[in-house]
């Protein structure tokens, strides 16, 4: 099949085909109940990290390598995965990907050693890997073309209602039920997912063997580089902060804040999300821009006033406007620039996305031990530049000013 351009500009031209003109509301939830359920599994440990290691006999910094183990699970093999599934039918994939996730989940919820509960969440980064490298091409082809961006807006939306909601809650419940019930609940609403999109969501036939883009071929698109450059940086950035705020936080003498600063963050989050989603059809390069600055602004008011309470809130706030539509920016961006190889696009930036998570947490590590917790703004700002840089010199391909896509 012949492939055409379409450049988004102004208001969407008259459509003649028999396209829907609204989104499929009830199967991109589904999609973004997967999307919560993977987030809020990967960063869940943390919350009930005490109990888990008592239980399994081991110490806290072993097993807070539960969720690093869960980014390395995704970052090793979303890319080769993605390409040996390239075939499959969308949705016997997604739903083989949700089924080894709640497996994982329930191993993990009745496992009573280490080592199988580090196998347990290595599985679960893997499962979770191959299913966000294929939801927001899933989303984008299940809407109109003018409005793709918003749906995968709906999507990436369970990224900050995990951080905001989910986390919270899946800790308190941890602390009154337990660890493993909260697992176990986990791998209850896998299922419940997995029915949902068996009713839900309409199935998409995968790549033909003639049409599947090799990786460094992907790579070699204009734009896509720019983006994926972006991505790493800015998670980085992002997780040396994020993974450390609670030494940073308690050298603030504000430690006993660090629940509430986090749930302001993950809200003011909620809030980015939704602004990207209402504009991101008509402004990608401009909201790019606007949350790097955000997040460069936050950095500097945490660099340099951070004595006071309320200007920390103020620079949480404005972090959570910045990353809250990051997800969704970045995942539509590399989608555009790939055009009939997005699929490949979005697996390396599912794979750069998780190494930035891994490897914040261990530059954070490094810095919080050699230079001290007040070290993190400097060194966010000292990444953003390059961000910013690259964002607004992409106006051609990559962060474009309109946006540009292949569709069949």
């Amino acid at each position: 099949m012949r492939n055409h351009t379409t450049r988004i500009a102004g208001p969407p031209a008259q459509n003649t085909r028999t396209e829907p003109q609204k989104l499929p509301m009830a199967a991109l939830l589904a999609l973004t109940v997967a999307v919560f359920l993977t987030s809020l599994t990967e960063t869940l440990p943390a919350g009930v990290l005490p109990a888990m290691s008592a239980d399994l006999a081991v110490g806290e910094s072993a097993m807070g390598q539960s969720v690093t183990v869960y980014a390395v699970g995704t970052a090793l093999t979303a890319i080769p995965l993605s390409a040996a599934t390239a075939g499959w039918r969308r949705k016997r994939l997604l739903v083989t990907a949700m089924a080894a996730f709640a497996v994982a989940n329930a191993v993990t919820a009745a496992s009573d050693t280490y080592p199988l509960t580090m196998a347990a969440r290595f599985v679960a980064g893997v499962a979770a890997g191959l299913a966000w490298a294929m939801l927001a091409g899933y989303a984008r082809r299940m809407a109109p073309v003018h409005l793709q961006g918003k749906a995968i807006a709906v999507v990436m939306s369970g990224i900050p209602v995990a951080l905001a909601l989910g986390v919270p809650a899946g800790t308190f419940l941890g602390e009154a039920l337990g660890w493993r019930v909260t697992f176990a609940l986990m791998t209850v609403i896998a299922v419940v997912v997995i029915g949902w999109i068996g009713a839900a969501v309409p199935d998409r036939p995968g790549q033909r063997a003639g049409a599947r883009t090799p990786m460094l071929r992907a790579l070699a698109l204009p734009g896509v580089a720019p983006v994926l450059f972006v991505t790493l940086v800015f998670v980085l950035a992002h997780t040396i902060l994020y993974a450390y705020i609670a030494p940073f936080l308690d050298g603030l003498g504000m430690g006993g804040s660090t629940g509430l600063v986090l749930l302001v963050f993950g809200l003011a989050s909620m809030a980015g999300i939704w602004v990207v989603g209402a504009h991101i059809d008509r402004r990608l390069r401009a909201l790019t821009i606007a949350g790097t600055a955000l997040f460069a602004v936050a950095a500097t008011i945490l660099a340099v006033f951070a004595d006071s309470p309320a200007l920390v809130y103020a620079a949480v706030t404005l972090w959570g406007l910045g990353f809250g539509g990051a997800p969704t920016l970045l995942q539509t961006a590399v989608a555009d620039a790939g055009g009939e190889s997005a699929d490949a696009a979005q697996a390396m930036l599912v794979t750069l996305w998780n190494a930035a998570m891994a490897g914040g947490g261990v530059v954070g590590g490094v810095l919080l031990d050699r230079l001290g917790a007040t070290s993190f703004p400097w060194t966010v700002l000292a990444l953003l530049a390059p961000v910013l840089a690259v964002v607004v010199g992409a106006r051609t391909h990559g962060f474009p000013g309109e946006r540009v896509r292949t569709t069949p």
